[in-house]
């Protein structure tokens, strides 16, 4: 069948429907592979530097599939991830681009007020995630992320593959079908470097204001703007839409 996309790179419903019917509880491997043969270096790669984005990291380096690799710095995130972009970088011999907010965090208190995440967190993401990222994908025609259906209630209706109309991309979740455990289980196989966070009660980390302990059984998000009616940050919305 044909899946070319057309000269806006938008795929139809038909298609994306036909596409998430054939790679249907598919291992990632086999995705991916197809992705870059239908996408080639119009792909990228976003990630958060989760365990997600670091098995994906993985995977993409044993198939020898030059996929860039990307991330969003909001400028706000813990040092020990960029510790971890650093020994991602070494092992795989790849260079992660940083994709920054065209407002330094001093210009943005003094355009929007100090600590914007406080008084309006949706406006804050919107300025050093969300856009950062629209400008980023703007020559781009596809984009693979690490979100995962057992995440939580937003992402629990992800597709496999999706129109990323905001983006004017096609937007690629090789790893919905994969619980934490499996993820986990081959980060521990192959010795693979991860966010020593993790093992202090931080299962999902983001910007260092917006990122909090979660207590034994809670979701794996709670700790992302914990006390707030907030769950995303704008990037990954339900069929639309690193971590």
């Amino acid at each position: 069948m044909d899946l070319t996309p057309d000269s806006n790179y938008k795929l139809t419903t038909q298609q994306l429907q036909r596409l998430n019917d054939r790679f249907a509880l598919i291992h990632p491997d086999y995705i991916l592979r197809w992705a870059f043969r239908e996408f080639g270096t119009g792909m990228v790669l976003g990630t958060g530097f989760g365990p997600s984005g670091v098995f994906l990291i993985h995977r993409l380096s044993t198939l020898g599939l030059p996929t860039p690799v990307f991330f969003l710095d909001t400028h706000l995130l813990f040092d020990e991830t960029h510790v971890l972009k650093d020994e991602l970088e070494e092992r795989y011999d790849i260079q992660i681009e940083a994709v920054p907010p065209s407002l330094g965090l001093d210009e943005q208190a003094a355009e929007h007020g100090p600590e914007l995440w406080k008084r309006d967190p949706d406006k804050c993401c919107h300025l050093r995630k969300v856009l950062p990222l629209q400008n980023y994908l703007s020559d781009k025609t596809a984009w693979i992320s690490g979100i995962r259906r057992s995440q939580g209630d937003v992402r629990a209706s992800a597709d496999m593959f999706e129109w990323d109309e905001k983006n004017g991309v096609v937007k690629i979740n090789p790893l919905i079908h994969i619980s934490a455990e499996r993820v986990w289980s081959d980060i521990k196989k192959h010795n693979l470097p991860y966010n020593p966070l993790h093992d202090d009660g931080y299962p999902s980390i983001g910007c260092i204001p917006c990122t909090s302990k979660v207590k034994f059984g809670e979701p794996e998000r709670a700790g992302r703007w914990k006390e707030l009616d907030k769950t995303e940050c704008g990037i990954h919305l339900p069929k639309h839409g690193m971590s």
